[in-house]
């Protein structure tokens, strides 16, 4: 086996990105944070292997090299992680908040929300303050016109990033830590401006962007504009929540996040009229390679897009692949390759190694590897089919070909497959290709003459007949399957073994990684989900019944209740789980039986006075108070427990019950930091 691994050698530069992502995807799933002595310990390992691999045996160098890059995925990411280390609020906060406007976006409840930087809290010093905060803006606004860089002050309820919902759950805290938010809240009150806005570069950028974004929203009304605002600017403030459903329900919302259809749609269109713009005169054509020159200007299209749509993650995973792709072909290389693939998925992962955890990398990629795979089939069989019919079976393969890629890693993340995708991106995808990205370049070189409000016209009905599709095809019977939470082994099986039958050429390794799919599906069918939730804060609880999980509360806590809901493979509204059967009681004081066991549930005022009495042996007692009283014979969380713990998920059967809490599955990490006992600080 080591002398094919040798053999090979040339062709296992793809996997060099899966190697690299099995060491970052171990210090992820590590539930302590490595200290000096491993970090340095698992760095002498990684340059041992790096040596072996460039200097030792040929047949050793394959599998030094892999493990060397395994041990780096580690370093780099708990390098990452400690570098971005930023103050985290400790305690609630109601007060004054003065911060400068970073971006702009839409809350949870569809409320504008502002990230603000150089913030200052009332009596807080500033080794303590967070480097960045968001607030959702609720109530009577309006006073000002939000702008990137424009200093604001407000009074906001702050409070530290919440862990996970659920134990395995959506971990924020961690996306928090490597965005630099150290506090989350909102303000009813009005926003006031403080100091005008300032003029660095990165925020010129920004409001250039906005501005953009306003210009092209007042040509085009409505959604259609806000819409063509977001795929063009990145500015998703303007995008409500039904049409983000809408996309979702459609499989469309990958139209709005900007990522590599967005750029690399622009990139084509700028390279093609580039291209063959230029043959059109010999004496240019004759005299220079206008390949290479189109590959120059396309490249610097898609590095101004990038300045205008904002650094994000996706975008700049984006740009890294099509930057790959285009200086492969100034190389005279392939520009479409999986080796371009891994190189472009090795510099994301050492840049932003977090990425590997979050569903844009992942459906990023893994469309674009099947994609290549499909392809490479298709170059043998397209003389096979009549040249007319070429690219309508060219976008139904690939459309295909994509949406099985993405499928399970959309399921995994968001719960929820849109059974009629496929046929929303055979008539969505084509208006985006051939009118609306075209139209947008047209318009932006129209816009310094003042003659782009025509072509606005234009990609305004093109942007508008896109979510029409969405809404047409979202509305249909059926268009949306739930599906509940995988395993966390799953996934990655998924992954791999998708990887192992695209990839390899040996048979039996195909073999393998069509066994592990296989296995990962029947893990995830097979996933137990708890008997019963309890929320971080002990005020909501959620018990699984014939007719799904009932909950305690019918409003309130939406986010909560809708992420546990949508675990469980279910689309149903908040208050509907709340009229189904489960919980008895009045009010503040509901309880169930638990197979076998005595579960009680108080909340409000006098929570853990109304207590005392079910607190009987072998009961099991949620308070939403400190428990103050002397303790029973139950097992209580109130309060103070469920900070230290989490979230809690019950499981129950004949044998008894089993806890499991958040804190135990996420383990100690940076961004989960234990909050100290102060509850909270009221400045006004």
């Amino acid at each position: 086996m080591l002398d094919a691994l040798g053999a090979a050698r040339g062709r296992l530069m793809i996997w060099a990105p899966v190697y690299l992502s099995l060491g970052i995807g171990r210090y992820f799933a590590l539930k302590e944070e490595p200290g000096p002595v491993m970090l340095w310990s698992v760095g002498a390992v990684m340059v041992l292997f790096a040596a072996l691999g460039w200097r030792g045996p040929e047949r050793l160098r394959i599998p030094a090299t892999g493990l060397a890059l395994v041990a780096a995925g580690l370093v780099i990411a708990a390098y990452r992680a400690h570098s971005v280390s930023a103050p985290v609020l400790q305690f609630r906060y109601y007060g004054s908040v003065e911060g400068r406007i970073v971006d702009i976006d839409r809350s949870f409840s569809d409320q504008m929300r502002l990230t603000l930087d150089r913030v200052v809290l009332e009596d807080v010093p500033p080794g303590r303050t967070p480097a960045r905060v968001r607030v959702a803006l609720h109530g009577e606004q309006g006073f000002i016109r939000p702008v990137p860089g424009l200093t604001v002050i407000l009074s906001a309820h702050l409070s530290p990033p919440e862990g996970p919902v659920e134990p395995g759950g959506f971990d924020f805290q961690r996306l928090a830590w490597f965005s630099g938010l150290g506090a989350v809240g909102y303000t009813r009150s009005p926003v006031l401006a403080l100091e005008p806005p300032e003029g660095r570069l990165s925020l010129l950028a920004f409001r250039l962007r906005m501005a953009i974004s306003g210009g092209m929203q007042a040509r085009m009304e409505g959604q259609a504009g806000a819409f063509a605002a977001a795929l063009m600017t990145g500015d998703r403030s303007g995008v409500e929540r039904a049409t983000t459903e809408a996309l979702r329900g459609s499989n469309l919302s990958h139209l709005i996040a900007i990522s590599g259809l967005h750029i690399g749609l622009l990139t084509g269109f700028v390279f093609a009229t580039c291209r063959y713009g230029l043959a059109l005169v010999p004496p240019v054509a004759l005299r220079i390679n206008t390949k290479k020159l189109a590959a120059v200007v396309a490249l610097f299209a898609a590095a101004f897009y990038l300045m205008l749509a904002g650094p994000s993650v996706a975008t700049r995973r984006a740009f890294i692949m099509v930057a790959v792709m285009l200086v492969a072909v100034m190389a005279d290389r392939r520009a479409i390759s999986l080796r371009s693939v891994a190189i472009a998925a090795i510099i994301v992962l050492v840049i932003e190694p977090e990425s590997l955890v979050e569903p844009g990398f992942q459906m990023s990629f893994g469309a674009t590897v099947a994609l290549i795979a499909v392809f490479q089939l298709w170059a043998k069989v397209q003389h096979h089919i009549p040249a007319l019919l070429r690219p309508v079976a060219m976008l139904l393969i690939s459309s295909m070909a994509a949406g099985f890629a993405t499928a399970p890693i959309a399921a995994a993340h968001f719960n929820r497959i849109a059974e009629y995708g496929l046929l929303a991106n055979l008539l969505a995808v084509p208006l985006m290709g051939t009118v609306v990205m075209p139209l947008a370049v047209v318009a932006a070189l129209l816009a310094p003459l003042g003659l782009d409000a025509p072509v606005l016209w234009v990609m305004g009905k093109g942007t508008w007949a896109i979510l029409a599709i969405a809404e047409w095809v979202a509305g249909m019977e059926g268009a949306v399957v739930a599906v509940p939470a995988p395993p966390g082994a799953a996934l990655p099986m998924i992954a791999l073994g998708g990887l192992m039958a695209l990839v390899t050429r040996l048979f039996w390794l195909r073999g393998i990684g069509v066994a592990g799919l296989v296995t990962a599906l029947v893990l995830w069918i097979g996933a137990e989900r708890p008997a019963l939730l309890v929320a971080s804060d002990g005020s909501m609880a959620g018990l699984m019944g014939p007719e799904g999980r009932a909950l305690t509360k019918p409003k309130g806590a939406g986010f909560v209740a809708k992420s546990w809901l949508e675990d469980d493979g279910e689309l149903a509204e908040q208050d509907a789980a709340f009229a189904r059967q489960g919980f008895q009681g009045a009010k503040g004081a509901l309880w169930a039986n638990l197979v076998g066991t005595p579960f009680s549930h108080f909340t409000g005022k006098g929570a853990a006075d109304r207590a005392q009495a079910a607190c009987t042996k072998g009961a099991l007692v949620i308070v939403s108070e400190d428990w103050t009283g002397p303790k029973g014979p139950c097992l209580i969380y109130d309060t103070a427990k469920l900070r230290e713990t989490g979230a809690l998920a019950v499981y129950a059967d004949a044998d008894g019950m089993r806890i499991v809490t958040a804190r135990e599955v996420a383990g100690e990490r940076l961004w989960n930091r234990r909050i100290r006992p102060r509850r909270f600080a009221t400045r006004q």
